[in-house]
């Protein structure tokens, strides 16, 4: 297998053909969103990983990651810095730096960001072609902006109130845990 070649979009670095490579997470590619963060997803459409779903997804306090669902697939986070809150199955529990996160298919969740500064959170999930997501209306998710407005299973219904991300780096890039390293 040859090393992927990887290209700059204009918010870092992300594979623009198949194969295996290496890229600093201060280097990769990042999205930004006015309502759920930022991320960096290691993949682009073109080149998406088939089997496992791998970013880091990075929130300021009160704002969410996404919108409050479930997934047919098994998924995973582990908190690198900051706090959150998770929201699961109509339940608040906080977090802080290494608490893990497991989540088996089905479990309704999403993350909040609390504490005085932003969360770092690693986020993994299996992939497969039939997977399924749910967006469920929650009380407990509306409080922090974080529900859908009715219940669905399409995503694009889901988002449809909220603006697109857009290529970039967080305006609190220099306050994250990557961004001092040499």
């Amino acid at each position: 297998m040859p090393e992927a070649r990887l290209e700059d979009n204009g918010s870092g670095l992300a594979p623009a053909s198949d194969g295996w490579f290496v890229v600093n997470v201060r280097d990769a590619e990042w999205w930004t969103s006015e309502t759920f963060g930022s991320g960096c997803g290691f993949e682009t459409r073109g080149q998406e990983f088939p089997q496992l779903g791998i970013n880091i997804s990075v929130v300021e306090p009160g704002e969410s990651n996404c919108l409050y669902h479930s997934e047919s697939q098994q998924e995973a986070f582990l908190v690198l810095s900051g706090e959150c809150k998770l929201l699961v199955e109509g339940e608040e529990r906080p977090l802080a730096p290494w608490d893990f996160v497991h989540c088996p298919a089905g479990v309704e969740h999403v993350f909040v960001g609390s504490g005085d500064g932003p969360c770092t959170i690693l986020m993994v999930g299996a992939r497969t072609k039939d997977e399924q997501l749910l967006y469920p209306v929650s009380e407990l998710a509306a409080r922090y902006g974080a529900s859908a407005e009715e219940e669905t299973s399409d995503a694009r219904q889901a988002y449809a109130p909220f603006g697109r991300p857009t290529r970039g780096r967080p305006a609190y890039w220099d306050r994250l845990p990557w961004a001092s390293s040499v």
